[in-house]
Formats: structure tokens, C-alpha cells, sequence
């Protein structure tokens, strides 16, 4: 009896398709913490024995220390507690109200989009261009009317918008430009910082970003001393001082937890741009001949937040990937925010933006962070070569 349990134990097990030699998650933020637990650790244990956690000496250091990484002098970072709450702030200090448009690409995570509404502003959608996968200049100028008010270049997956031509189209209409920078924290256009060109730079430091929060976390970079103060009233109810509210405002804090974490691994993240750009090298020389891999366009310091390719049979790519490789890759994003159901009383209808309804259907983010290694870029390389070659054996 115990022979007859025992051999088709054996049998299944022999015909079951054996386990991949490794798996690659899409990111590890466990292991990252563990690589910098120390000067973690360090941080959150100095911010409990101060006891004191909402807008102190460790949010002050951060913003100045920010801004010095931005290039910018001191009082021109403001903290807040999410990106999307950064882009809503920098709209209410450009006087954003019901009625005034403001132009966006579709191809973005739609919290950009949110923080816009919230304003009761309207926001009209700009086209990509199909190399990079960002606002699209052309488009841009095309749809300025007498009721824009803001153009928002979103930086996506860590490169930025070619920023002469936003700049020449605001000039010429007076308009604000508000730089999107969530996934660009370290980018740089013609040797400027992401969130240094326009009037305003959103950031956000929500965990997985090329400099994370152990949780919500965000800031807005300005222009001007001006900017600062109001950005900073804002923040916080409107208050100039205690209990004196000269205008309206809302609650959004960057708290000192957070801002202790972030500058505690600030110092790190010109080595963590670097290793994404290596990381991304390599991704382009074993994969160029088989997908559509990322372009980095003219005057850029891409710093590659996410590597994003394009393919004809991405969902295929993706679930085999994971079934039989044990790689995990995601989209980013897979349903442009003028298709979105939230937003179909807008009324633009498939069709209205074609490239970026196009790229949509095709991109596929793979695995990219700094702790990802070589030998892991190898294998995710090698699987997806094994998928492509086993389905056509070209290109795809």
C-alpha cells in the first residue's frame, strides 16, 4: 500500500516543469533597506528621540539640501506629503482656477491628471512623439487657446521633454510651465536638473522613485523667493504664522520621518542615476536587435526610473515572463488618462492622440532598479530572446 502512494508521487514529480533558475521581482525595496540600514536606521532613531515630527529641523535640511542637489540656492524646495499633492500646489500658486485649461500629455500615471481637476481646471491632452514617449512639442502648440493657462512637460520614465521648445511655446503665449518630475528626480536637459527650467518642478518620493520616502513623500522646486513663501503658507492652511491664515490652503506636509529618510540617502542617488544608466546600456546591446528598446533623445541625462520597450506581443511577453521565467515586468501605462473612465465626459475618443494609443498597446516595463545586477539584466535578456525566437524568430 505505502508503494502504491509513493510511485505516483514520483511520476508528478518527475513531470512537472522543473522551477527557473532564479527569479527577478520588478523591484526589492527590502533588499534596498538592507544594503542602507545603518544610515536608515541612524535617521528615523534620531527623528523619535527629537520628539518632534511635523515641519522641523529635518524637513528644513532636506529642502536646502534638495535644492542644492537640483542646482538651485536655498529657499526654492518646498516639502509636501505626495507628488500629486505637489503638482496641485504649484497650480494653486499659479492661480490655476475652474475655467483655465491646462495642457498634459494622456501617457502618464494618472495622479497628474487628478491633481489637475482638483483645481477645477480642465486638462487638454497633448500627443507623444513615438521615439521617446513624451509631450510632443508639435501638438503642444497646436492646442494652446485663450484659456490655457499652465503647460505640464511630464519627465517620464526618468527623461525629460525637450524643454526649448516647451519654453518657446510658453514664451510666446505667457504661459506657466510646471515640469513634472516624479520619475526624473537626477535627469537633466542640456545640463539643467529636471524641475530647474520652468517656474515650477513636481516631484514625487513615493517609495519605488529613483530617491524614495518609506512612504508618501513629496516637493515642489520654484523659481523664486516668492514662490517659496506662498508654496510654503500653502502647505500648510494658508498660515503665515500660527493661527494666521492669509489665504486658503490646504494640509500637505512632507513630515520629518520622511524627509530624515530622504536625506539620509540623497548622497546616494548620482551613484544609484549611474548604475540605472549601466543597467540600461546593457538592456539596449542584448536586446536591440529583437524589441523596440528606450531612445534617449538629444541633450538628455536619462536616469532610466523605468526601461521601457515596446512589442507587438507584449501581454504574450509579459505572462510568459512570469509563468516560465520568474521575471516580473509590469505597464506603465497601459490605459492613457484620456481613455480612462474618469474622465470620459472630457469626450476625446479613441483616436484623438494615435501615437500614444499606439505606444500604449505596446510598451512593457522591465525589471530596473539599483539593485538590480548584471548577471539579472542577463537573464532577463536571455528569456526574453528564448520567448521571441521561439514565436518567429525575428524581431518583434
Amino acid at each position: 500500500m505505502i508503494v502504491c502512494l509513493i510511485i505516483p508521487l514520483v511520476l508528478r514529480s518527475m513531470t512537472t516543469t522543473p522551477a527557473p533558475a532564479k527569479s527577478v521581482p520588478f523591484g526589492n525595496l527590502k533588499a534596498h533597506y538592507q544594503d542602507y540600514k545603518q544610515q536608515l536606521d541612524a535617521a528615523v532613531n534620531r527623528v523619535l528621540a527629537s520628539g518632534h515630527y511635523i515641519l522641523g529641523k529635518e524637513l528644513d535640511a532636506f529642502e536646502d539640501q534638495f535644492a542644492a542637489f537640483l542646482g538651485l540656492p536655498e529657499k526654492r524646495v518646498v516639502g509636501c506629503a505626495s507628488g500629486t499633492d505637489a503638482i496641485y500646489l504649484a497650480l494653486l500658486d499659479a492661480g490655476v482656477k475652474a475655467g483655465d485649461e491646462i495642457l498634459v500629455v494622456a501617457h502618464t500615471a494618472v495622479p497628474t491628471i487628478c491633481a489637475i481637476v482638483k483645481t477645477g481646471a480642465t486638462p487638454i491632452f497633448i500627443d507623444v512623439c513615438p521615439d521617446t514617449l513624451v509631450m510632443d512639442p508639435a501638438d503642444l502648440e497646436a492646442k494652446v487657446t485663450k484659456n490655457t493657462k499652465v503647460i505640464i512637460p511630464v519627465h517620464l520614465y526618468g527623461q525629460m521633454v525637450d524643454m526649448d521648445a516647451v519654453m518657446q511655446v510658453a514664451t510666446k503665449h505667457k504661459l506657466v510651465v510646471l515640469e513634472d518630475c516624479a520619475q526624473a528626480t537626477g535627469a537633466s536637459y542640456k545640463g539643467k536638473a529636471a524641475g530647474t527650467i520652468g517656474d515650477y518642478g513636481a516631484f514625487s518620493f513615493y517609495p519605488s522613485k529613483n530617491l524614495g520616502a518609506f512612504g508618501d513623500g513629496g516637493a515642489v522646486s520654484c523659481n523664486s523667493e516668492e514662490k517659496y513663501e506662498s508654496l510654503k503658507m500653502l502647505r500648510n492652511y494658508g498660515q503665515s504664522k500660527r493661527y494666521y491664515h492669509d489665504e486658503f490652503g490646504v494640509n500637505s506636509r512632507l513630515d520629518e520621518m520622511q524627509a530624515a529618510i530622504l536625506s539620509a540617502q540623497l548622497p546616494y542617488v548620482k551613484e544609484w542615476n549611474d548604475k540605472r544608466r549601466k543597467l540600461a546600456a546593457l538592456y539596449t546591446k542584448l536586446l536591440k536587435d529583437v524589441v523596440e528598446t528606450p531612445v534617449e533623445a538629444k541633450d538628455n541625462f536619462h536616469v532610466y526610473h523605468l526601461y521601457v520597450i515596446q512589442t507587438d506581443k507584449r501581454e504574450e511577453l509579459k505572462d510568459w515572463l512570469e509563468a516560465q521565467a520568474s521575471i516580473q515586468a509590469l505597464i506603465h501605462y497601459p490605459i492613457p488618462a484620456h481613455l480612462q473612465k474618469a474622465y470620459q465626459h472630457l469626450g476625446n475618443k479613441r483616436g484623438f492622440l494615435p501615437k500614444t494609443e499606439y505606444m500604449a498597446d505596446r510598451i512593457l516595463s522591465l525589471p530596473m532598479h539599483q539593485g538590480l545586477t548584471e548577471d539579472d539584466v542577463e537573464y532577463v535578456c536571455h528569456k526574453i530572446k528564448e520567448f521571441i525566437g521561439s514565436k518567429t524568430g525575428s524581431k518583434v
